[in-house]
Order: C-alpha cells, then sequence, then structure tokens
C-alpha cells in the first residue's frame, strides 16, 4: 500500500504539470485511505506536498516566462493571509464531533473529508464543463478587476486552510475570467500562488500540537515533484481540453467515493 501511495503520489505532480491544478484533490484521499494518515493530519501534509510541487513547476513556468507576478501579488496576499488564519486559528476551533445525523455522529475528520469531497465534485464540474476560456487572446493587454481578485484570492485561501487544496481549481477559471489571462500564462501563475500560500499555510501547523512524519511527507513529496516534470513534459504533447475533461470525470467519481465511504463506513480509512 506504501508503495502504491509513493507512484500515486507521482501522479498528483503529473496533474499540476498538465493543468496546473488537481495535485491537492489527489493528495488527501491518497494519504488519508492508502497511507492511514489522519484526515486533519493529511489536510495538513497535502500543503507541504503541493505547495512543494507546485513551487518547482512554477519556477520552471517563470523559466518559460509563464508567470504573471503581478497577478501573483494581487492575488496570493489576501490568499495567504486568509490560508495561515484558518489553519491557525479556524481548524484547531471545530469541534470534535460537528453534528449527529441519526446513528451517524458527523466528527471533524469526518466533516473535513465531506467537505473536502464537495470541493472535488464543484471543481470536477468546472472541468468537465466546456471551457469558452479559450478565446482570450494571447496578445490582448490585462485587465485586472482588482476588488474581484482580491475577494477570490481571500475565499480561496479560506477553502485551502479548511480542506488542504491548493485551490488550482478555483485559482485558474479566477485568473482567465477576472484577469483576461491566457490559459498557459494562467497555468504558470496559478502554480506561484497555490506554492505560496500552501508552504505558508503550513507553518501555521507547525505552531499547533501535531507530530509530523518527516519521512513521509519528504519522501511523498519527492515523488510528487518527480512527476511534475513528467507533467510539463507531457503538457506540450497533450491538448489541454481533452486531459482537463479526463480529469475531470476521476475526480467526480472519487468525491462521490468519499461521501459515501464517510457516510456508511466511517470506522476505517485512518480515521
Amino acid at each position: 500500500m506504501i508503495i502504491l501511495g509513493y507512484l500515486l503520489a507521482a501522479l498528483v505532480g503529473i496533474s499540476l504539470g498538465l493543468i496546473g491544478s488537481g495535485g491537492s484533490i489527489l493528495t488527501v484521499p491518497i494519504l488519508v485511505y492508502i497511507m492511514g494518515v489522519d484526515p486533519v493530519l493529511a489536510t495538513a501534509y497535502s500543503l507541504f506536498i503541493v505547495g512543494s510541487t507546485a513551487l518547482v513547476g512554477g519556477i520552471q513556468s517563470a523559466t518559460q516566462k509563464r508567470v504573471d507576478f503581478k497577478t501573483v501579488l494581487i492575488f496570493g496576499i489576501p490568499s495567504i493571509a486568509a490560508v495561515y488564519a484558518t489553519r491557525l486559528w479556524l481548524v484547531p476551533l471545530i469541534p470534535k464531533e460537528v453534528a449527529t445525523i441519526g446513528s451517524i455522529v458527523i466528527t471533524k475528520p469526518i466533516a473535513l473529508m465531506l467537505l473536502f469531497a464537495v470541493v472535488m465534485i464543484l471543481a470536477s464540474v468546472s472541468m468537465i464543463k466546456p471551457g469558452k476560456k479559450q478565446a482570450t487572446d494571447e496578445n490582448l493587454p490585462m485587465q485586472y478587476n482588482y476588488p474581484m481578485i482580491l475577494l477570490e484570492g481571500s475565499l480561496v485561501g479560506v477553502l485551502t486552510g479548511l480542506v488542504g487544496a491548493g485551490g488550482g481549481f478555483l485559482i485558474i477559471p479566477a485568473l482567465v475570467l477576472l484577469a483576461k489571462m491566457p490559459m498557459k500564462l494562467a497555468v504558470g501563475t496559478s502554480l506561484f500562488i497555490i506554492a505560496a500560500k500552501s508552504l505558508i499555510g503550513f507553518t501555521g501547523d507547525l505552531q499547533g500540537s501535531e507530530v509530523i512524519d518527516w519521512k513521509l511527507l519528504i519522501t511523498f513529496t519527492a515523488f510528487a515533484v518527480v512527476g511534475i516534470f513528467g507533467g510539463i513534459f507531457l503538457s506540450k504533447k497533450i491538448p489541454g481540453e481533452k486531459l482537463k475533461k479526463a480529469f475531470g470525470w476521476f475526480v467526480l467519481i472519487m468525491g462521490i467515493y468519499i461521501i459515501i465511504k464517510e457516510l456508511l463506513f466511517p470506522a476505517g480509512g485512518g480515521h
């Protein structure tokens, strides 16, 4: 199972390299269901893994002039502040037992996994829907809708903090629609934003009482980093839209699986 987990870690990197998102959507379920990591801790590990992998991909994109650093700042600063605050103050405030529905007790780990599954399903829908985004001309000047970008940055930050997701699937549409950014530039810029807010969000966890398994964390991250180079290489060969749609279906199935598993079979899966 551990070997399978590390092989799937490479898939996390490939997905980040190919479509600039999806890494964290895969990371948390792999850590929880295959590596047996507690869901609350898995969201913290995910921030480190996805942040480190996205940073490598972001640097690679920057060397190809596919990163808009002005946007990284406008979107990134509110987003980073929101992630850090969420990890440090909001996550510890969530009670051990969130709710009871009939005979089902929704504990904090189950609640986080359910929220995560909902995010996955919403993300999958945005990936499966045919994109009108490609209409953006590469040569048009960027248009910044500052209030919307700041608001979206903050919301993505809170969500990232709660479920340990990098939020690329939210950031990329936001950049394309709100800053009128070409897709390839949006992917590179998204990687930098994901890296910054995920790694800073993770430092919010280091101040908590959690014991971190650094060996597992570093090994998993190393496999994901190898994967991102594969993803960047493949992105030159495969049309992005086809790939995004296939990935969207995969994420949708995973999201439904998590909801069924957490509500009907909550005892297993490392809780």
